[in-house]
């Protein structure tokens, strides 16, 4: 059976974005949570994080160190934390499982439970559905949106991040692990808002400058009224088009709200822009979601 209808296809093809239910049952959806679990069990602190400064020079020296450990994460699994998180001795001041922001972005390579979900055969016929020929995984995070701290992610399209020309050659595949609703802080979509280009690109800078990475151009004003919003429950997912105009709102309930998600482009005549701040490397190229 196809998770994807004609109907749906056309509904992401108008609008950038398609909610699904269903696509994982609850049980893998637990047993991702509970890997995760494990993982927040074991990790080791960067220390780039637990250090606390007091000058000008030192606070600069933590923030290069914050840039270097997100530019080279692409091919690894990474741990990026939420702000307050740690007392002045750089012990956690809550509790570690509720620290994290993310952790990325080579789930999908290297934790065999998450690569089995994002190469899984109905991701996949999903994917072929959508009429994509050669698609390859560029990176893959697991968002905590922690209860109550969870902050808000303003409006911006993932082709600022994630550039390829032609433009939109890539997807997102955003997949909740827990129920993503109104209170725990869903998407939000501007529907259509595909069709009218970018107009920020985050860039890395020339070797040896800093900081590592800059923007170019300006995120534009959009009305509060045209977001629609996209509830999701557990198990469902969110296909996000690389241009769609999305955000989502602080967390301000008790719950989490845990997604994994995952980016795939096309790679058959595109051209992946080596100014973006993620590139493959010879340890992981971006690897064949078909295979």
């Amino acid at each position: 059976m196809d998770i994807l209808t004609d109907q749906d296809v056309q509904k992401y093809r108008d609008e950038g974005y398609l909610v699904l239910d269903g696509l994982l049952s609850p049980e893998e959806c637990d047993a991702l949570r509970d890997r995760m679990s494990e993982i927040i069990e074991r990790m080791d602190v960067p220390e780039h994080c637990r250090t606390q400064f007091s000058t000008d020079h030192d606070e600069q020296l933590k923030t290069q160190g914050n840039a270097d450990y997100f530019i080279t994460s692409g091919d690894k699994i990474r741990f990026f934390f939420e702000k307050g998180v740690f007392d002045d001795k750089g012990e956690f001041i809550v509790p570690r499982e509720q620290s994290l922001n993310k952790i990325g972005h080579a789930l999908h390579a290297y934790e065999p439970l998450f690569k089995a979900v994002t190469h899984s055969p109905k991701i996949q016929n999903l994917v072929k559905k959508l009429g994509l020929i050669n698609p390859v995984i560029l990176q893959s995070m697991y968002i905590f949106k922690q209860p109550g701290i969870g902050g808000e992610v303003s409006p911006h399209q993932d082709a600022t991040f994630l550039y390829t020309q032609p433009l939109g050659r890539v997807m997102g595949m955003w997949i909740a692990l827990e129920d993503a609703a109104l209170e725990n802080g869903c998407l939000w979509f501007i529907p259509g808002s595909h069709n009218d280009g970018i107009t920020r690109r985050m860039v890395r800078t020339p070797k040896g400058t800093f900081p590592l990475t800059d923007f170019i151009g300006r995120e534009k004003n959009y009305d509060d009224k045209l977001f629609v919003q996209a509830p999701v429950k557990k198990g469902g997912a969110v296909l996000i088009h690389s241009e769609v105009v999305h955000r989502s709102a602080a967390n301000t309930f008790d719950a989490s709200r845990h997604v994994y998600t995952f980016h795939v482009m096309e790679s058959q005549n595109t051209v992946w822009s080596p100014e973006n701040w993620l590139q493959p490397t010879e340890e992981l190229p971006f690897p064949s979601l078909y295979t």
